[in-house]
């Protein structure tokens, strides 16, 4: 497990974060952060804290699994901001934070009287990361955001299934994951702003910009002649064959991202006339006659099995690789060997399993491997870090303008 100790050498260790977000997006920065040695404080509502803390399964007991993904690491302060020792709570942590994050609708900050202008006067230096549904600016942007119905207005959805099919939602959190690392990047570029400055910034981003940003291709091609995406399977909208093909006890990706692996593919399929067919000759008519391409190169790998195939592509330098379950994906030795796979303190003692940071710097990485925190666990901690007192510390909590955890999960 990683000590404390073990984090000097990471860029943000002494940063201090006040995450003032739930459920996937901020949350997920967070941790991004801790990861690279941010001391990360959850700022938690009153009293339930972080709605995901209910986001439980069949058999979940205690802390859920998926609020223990997002939240190792962290530390936990309870605040009633809708009280007025709360806000001034607030605002004296953040005379000492570094970073800022909250995913509240736009304009809820700024009626606390904790928008980006009032707690810069608190902080200069603060770098305050908002991340919205449609942005700050625009028609749109008092609406909340939500994963689903940010991929469908950005086109993300009109784009993924089967061909001729209707609309699929990819089965992870796109728009949520990708505003995340969005969020991730601002901060950092705003970070090296302030160490040369000493001034810090507002970062935004949205669910929108997040959705849209990964529509690169089929922006192109509607900005360069009209043409609007359609679904296409697992297929590629530029390349042929680059998609998953049927084997004989499971399913095959096969790269043929270039004419040199088209050639190769040929080879090992054993049909080495595909290269003169008219039809497939040149990577344009691949493309347009692709449903026949996949036709008869299924037709071939039917009748071999995965590894087989694997195996026969790898010898021959051809991009591929199996379709494996979320299971197989955890469990294979690469992915504990680049680190996303982790071993974490769980809740009850011994630990748990998780996902690592997807970035290795100077060949180590050094996750916040830490028990993921109770609401309001360490909000003694925390003000007497920042400099209350013990009375001033007393009088919140009789107010009930800070809560303190039980000491139970």
């Amino acid at each position: 497990m990683t000590s404390n100790n073990d984090i000097a050498h990471l860029p943000l260790a002494g940063v201090r974060v006040l995450e003032l977000s739930q459920i996937m997006a901020g949350p997920t920065c967070g941790l991004m952060l801790a990861d690279l040695g941010a001391e990360v404080i959850k700022v938690e509502k009153y009293p339930g804290g972080d709605d995901a803390r209910n986001y439980r399964q069949n058999g979940d007991n205690g802390l859920p699994p998926s609020f223990m993904m997002l939240n190792r690491g962290k530390k936990s302060i309870c605040i009633d901001l809708r009280s007025e020792q709360g806000k001034a709570t607030l605002k004296r942590l953040v005379a000492g934070a570094d970073i800022l994050t909250e995913n509240f609708r736009l304009g809820v900050m700024e009626k606390l009287g904790l928008g980006y202008d009032e707690l810069r006067a608190h902080n200069p230096g603060l770098i305050y990361c908002s991340i919205t549904g449609y942005g700050r600016t625009g028609p749109l942007a008092a609406k909340g955001g939500f994963d689903l119905i940010l991929q469908a207005f950005a086109g993300i959805l009109s784009v993924t299934g089967e061909v001729g099919g209707g609309p699929v939602k990819p089965g992870v959190s796109t728009a949520d994951i990708n505003a995340v690392i969005l969020a991730a990047f601002g901060v950092l570029g705003a970070y090296i702003h302030k160490l040369k400055t000493g001034a810090g910034q507002r970062v935004d981003t949205s669910l929108l910009q997040a959705s849209i940003q990964q529509t690169y291709w089929f922006a192109a091609g509607y900005f360069g002649s009209g043409q609007i995406g359609k679904p296409s399977g697992t297929a590629h909208p530029l390349i042929a064959p680059y998609q998953v093909f049927q084997c004989a006890d499971g399913q095959l990706a096969l790269g043929g991202a270039n004419h040199a692996n088209w050639v190769r593919i040929t080879e090992v399929l054993g049909h080495p006339e595909w290269q003169q067919d008219s039809r497939f000759e040149m990577p344009a008519q691949r493309l347009a006659c692709r449903a026949e391409l996949e036709r008869l190169i299924n037709a071939v790998m039917c009748e071999r099995t995965v590894a087989d195939w694997l195996a026969r592509f790898d010898a021959a330098g051809v991009p591929a690789g199996p379709v494996q379950n979320i299971a197989q994906a955890l469990e294979h030795e690469q992915t504990r060997a680049v680190g996303m796979v982790i071993d974490a303190d769980g809740p009850q003692g011994g630990s748990v399993r998780a996902l690592g940071l997807p970035v290795i710097l100077d060949g180590q990485a050094t996750p916040a491997t830490g028990v993921p925190p109770r609401v309001g666990q360490h909000t003694v901690e925390v003000l007497r870090g920042a400099g209350f007192g013990e009375a001033e510390i007393r009088e919140l909590l009789d107010a009930g303008a800070v809560y303190e955890a039980a000491t139970t999960p």
